[in-house]
């Protein structure tokens, strides 16, 4: 009969028998086999016993609907946190996560990584159909992307200001050449992730001498990396100004953004490879250009010598062009030393033309002549304006005078009107029936009484007479027949 075994190490014989484990080695064995084979998987099922912890950690059993079947869970508080749902008994869910033994008590359980609602948040659908709509408006063709700049000076990086991502693009971007890096911190996971990613991509692109930009985030599970795969943020990859380098997770993990830019790194940190050349390549192919650039240099040289050369023989000996040359050049100068006596002489005779006609046309006889000519107009003018205005003001004393006399019989008239109506208003006025020795009453709520049963007895009333005000308080009412 074969003896028990853990897994892994095959364990010595003893001589007086089989070897007897203890429970400790049994269990740790199991764990060291099932958190190897079976790691970062996902398990759907149904939701019961679910539990809380006063440390925040979720423990529930998870449920097959086909057989009967049940696997415990536990989900540690920070994990929980995280979730976008509140699980609940009865709920239907995924979940990610690694196998493993509690070497305690050796129960077999799962410690889970996420929980998805089953049936809602399906990534891999959704992907598939952003996708298909993003190649569909043709985001996704090769013949749009553009070439990465050779000799970057300005390299823009959108990413999380304190991840280890950005700490690995500054690594490798300075080790490679010395370029100006320019971070544009975003939130690269959650809720907020695609807002602040396509925000801090819009913020870098205002730097006009930007010419590349950088944009990715560490490695993680397909949702914390489905930022990355928001429309928005591949549309904001798509029609940035300048070429995007993006590298999102591992080298196994494919985003749309990846896809959208205009390339694509397995990491930031190959990102970075990408975008920023490396020094030590560009001095080689430096050298290598200064090599032909000598090469061709030397060989324009020889041949413009060779050339010179030939233009020598053919020119001869110089001092003999450069007597005929001399020569020529003292007839020139007779020539045109007579040639310029004759237009300054004829320069002359037109100077002194048109210095007589200037004396016939002295523009102060011309002023003095304006002058008198605007005496009198400005004469004609005084003379003209004293008439008018003299016979504009007889034409308003006619008018006023006409005025007065129209209004006099119509003031009449209405201030006749107002004494009658002054004397109907004062026969009507109240005032005039408390000076009879009459009085007005009032109410505690101000308003006039008209009844005894307006008031009750204790209410304090009011009295106008004639001359002032009496306060009074109620003793008695007595209703009295009209």
């Amino acid at each position: 009969m074969n003896e028990p075994r853990p897994w892994g190490k095959r364990p010595a014989r003893r001589r007086d028998g089989p070897r007897v484990f203890r429970v400790a080695e049994v269990n740790r064995a199991a764990k060291q086999h099932l958190e190897g084979k079976f790691r970062d998987f996902w398990v759907e099922g149904e939701i019961s016993q679910i539990k809380r912890s006063r440390m925040g950690h979720v423990y529930f059993t998870l449920s097959d609907e086909r057989e009967v079947a049940q696997l415990s869970i536990m989900l540690f508080a920070s994990d929980a946190a995280r979730l976008r749902f509140e699980p609940t008994d009865g709920a239907r869910v995924r979940v990610r996560g690694n196998l493993t033994i509690y070497e305690r008590q050796g129960r077999f359980q799962m410690i889970a990584k996420t929980v998805l609602a089953a049936g809602a948040g399906d990534l891999a659908a959704q992907f598939e159909r952003i996708r298909k709509k993003l190649a569909a408006e043709g985001l996704l063709a090769e013949e749009r992307k553009r070439p990465l700049p050779r000799l970057p000076r300005t390299v823009g990086v959108v990413t999380s200001a304190q991840s280890a991502a950005l700490r690995d693009v500054v690594r490798v971007a300075h080790a490679r050449c010395p370029v100006r890096l320019v971070v544009a911190d975003c939130q690269v996971q959650g809720e907020g992730a695609p807002r602040s990613i396509v925000a801090a991509l819009k913020a870098v692109q205002k730097l006009p001498e930007l010419d590349v930009i950088v944009l990715g985030r560490g490695g993680g599970a397909q949702e914390d990396l489905w930022a990355f795969n928001h429309e928005a943020v591949c549309r904001a990859v798509a029609e940035a100004r300048v070429p995007v380098v993006c590298g999102v997770g591992h080298e196994t993990d494919v985003t749309l953004a990846e896809l959208v830019a205009d390339a694509r790194a397995s990491t930031p940190s190959n990102a970075a490879e990408r975008a920023v050349p490396e020094a030590d390549v560009l001095r080689a192919e430096l050298d290598g250009w200064l090599r032909r650039l000598q090469s061709a240099l030397s060989a324009e040289v020889g041949g413009r010598r060779l050339r010179l050369q030939r233009l020598l023989q053919r020119l001869g000996d110089p001092r003999r062009l450069f007597a005929t040359q001399r020569q020529a050049l003292g007839e020139h100068e007779v020539e045109i030393a007579r040639l310029t006596r004759r237009r300054l002489e004829a320069e002359r005779r037109g100077l002194s033309e048109l210095e007589a006609r200037l004396k016939a046309r002295d523009p102060r006889v011309a002023l003095r002549r304006d002058r008198q000519h605007l005496a009198a107009l400005e004469q004609r003018l005084r003379r003209a304006g004293h008439a008018r205005v003299a016979t504009e003001q007889r034409r308003l004393a006619t008018l006023e005078e006409h005025l007065r006399g129209l209004g006099r019989p119509a003031v009449a008239r209405a201030r006749a009107q107002l004494g009658e109506l002054a004397g109907r208003l004062n026969a009507l006025s109240p005032l005039r029936v408390l000076e009879r020795g009459y009085a007005i009453a009032f109410g505690p709520d101000g308003a006039a009484l008209r009844e005894a049963a307006a008031v009750k007895p204790g209410d304090a009333i009011a009295l106008r007479l004639h001359a002032g005000r009496v306060e009074a308080e109620v003793k008695a009412t007595h209703e009295e027949d009209e």
